[in-house]
């Protein structure tokens, strides 16, 4: 969300980062509005005042006496005319609300123009496994192993979703608890088992609602289910005054995850790089505004770590204006080398939001101790990492020409075992 009073100050520079995301000058259409309702507000002013003074006025005249009925009638004008623009007040409100609920965040000064071709490549990690067979996707592997059930799954649920067996369930498992050992006994973060059921209040708070509510699940007792664990981690400080000595705060989660793909349709329908249902180790962090530059810089090294210590070669992209996501201003995506796909593909996307999300969840922090002054958080999120695109990656990096995959080293003392092999 965007600060009103900021927008009053600095339309033009508004305007100029409604441009760079694609988007028409905004400000006079909100600048109107808000006008509008500053004038209202005035308006009631002073009309509480003649409310009040008339009211003593006639107090006055009742007790000496004196005719009143004139003033009365007044007094019951001015409260009609009140109710009506209270009324009118609360309507622009909502559409000055709606407006700002609905328009993306303003993105970082670095972040380069243009659509997903024109993603800037920061780094590249590792080499490409140069193999002596015909590769296969995660698809071919995981049926072959016979650990892999989409046809099964589809008469429980549906498309896009999967069963996993034996062996490649606890190797997922395994993913599930190296990635928060790391990152809670390495990367500094604090495990949390959050919610996957919230209200509309946390997607409004994070940028979900009311723009993207096409690709959530909604349950009849008006709960949704959640997209990624980052809607409730955020909302742990929402309606919150922090004290400067609290920050940083770095929060993570493994959650399954929900999302309808409506905005996907067509797209990677093959296999479980996109799925209505997957697992995601999730990274939120909390931090004074100065600090958030940083903290993006230290949460992408977090994800890095994961994929160094799977020994996974992957590159390092700043994303674009176009394809830069709602509620961020500026993202990395670190994009996991498959070779049965013979390309790089997300795996990890971690975003700057700024105080975007935190004035829309209220999410506040003291600068210093003991004024009564307070400032709107920044608030940042990634994938520490997406499990079953991890889990792909492995199975497609670390096939083996006979069938099996091996295990990386650092997963072996979670599964016992150093390779996966087929049945026979």
């Amino acid at each position: 969300m965007h600060d009103l009073k900021w927008i009053r100050q600095n339309p033009k520079e508004f305007d100029n980062g409604m441009l760079r995301r694609g988007l028409q000058p905004q400000s006079n259409e909100i600048l109107n509005l808000d006008k509008s309702k500053r004038d209202i507000v005035s308006r009631l002013q002073e009309l509480q005042q003649e409310r009040n003074e008339t009211s003593k006025e006639i107090g006055k005249k009742k007790s000496s006496g004196i005719n009143a009925d004139e003033l009365v009638s007044r007094v019951a004008e001015i409260k009609s005319i009140i109710s009506n623009l209270e009324a009118d007040q609360h309507k622009i409100s909502k559409q000055i609300e709606t407006l700002l609920l609905n328009l993306p965040n303003i993105l970082d000064d670095s972040v380069p123009l243009g659509e997903e071709k024109d993603n800037e490549i920061i780094k590249i990690k590792g080499q490409p496994r140069e193999f002596s067979f015909n590769v296969k996707d995660h698809v071919a592997i995981g049926e072959n192993l016979k650990l892999l059930d989409f046809d099964q799954a589809a008469k429980i649920s549906g498309a896009r979703f999967n069963l996993i067996f034996g062996d490649l369930a606890k190797l997922n498992r395994a993913l599930i608890q190296f990635m928060l050992d790391t990152h809670t006994s390495k990367n500094g973060y604090t495990e949390v088992i959050p919610p996957l059921l919230v209200k509309d209040n946390a997607l409004i708070g994070t940028g979900q609602l009311p723009k993207f509510s096409d690709d959530l699940y909604k349950t009849q007792d008006n709960l949704w289910l959640i997209p990624t664990s980052e809607v409730s981690l955020a909302n742990c400080f929402s309606d919150t005054i922090l004290d400067k000595s609290d920050l940083p705060i770095r929060l993570t989660a493994y959650t399954p995850c929900f999302r309808r793909e409506a905005g996907a349709a067509g797209k990677d329908t093959r296999g479980i790089i996109r799925q209505h249902q997957f697992d995601k180790v999730e990274l939120v962090s909390f931090v004074e505004p100065d600090q958030s530059l940083i903290e993006l810089e230290r949460m992408v090294g977090c994800a890095e770590l994961i994929l160094d210590q799977l020994e996974l070669p992957y590159r390092i992209m700043k994303l674009s204006s176009g394809d830069t996501g709602f509620g961020a201003s500026l993202t990395y995506d670190l994009e996991v080398w498959l070779p049965g796909q013979d390309q790089y593909r997300e795996i990890s996307s971690c975003s700057n939001c700024r105080g975007f999300q935190a004035l829309r969840m209220g999410a506040r922090y003291k600068p210093d101790s003991g004024t009564k002054g307070t400032e709107f958080l920044h608030t940042l999120n990634g994938s520490g990492l997406a499990v079953g695109r991890t889990l792909v990656s492995i199975l497609e990096n670390y096939q083996q020409n006979d069938g099996s995959i091996l295990i990386p080293d650092v997963l072996q003392s979670y599964m016992g075992a150093e390779q996966i092999v087929p049945k026979r």
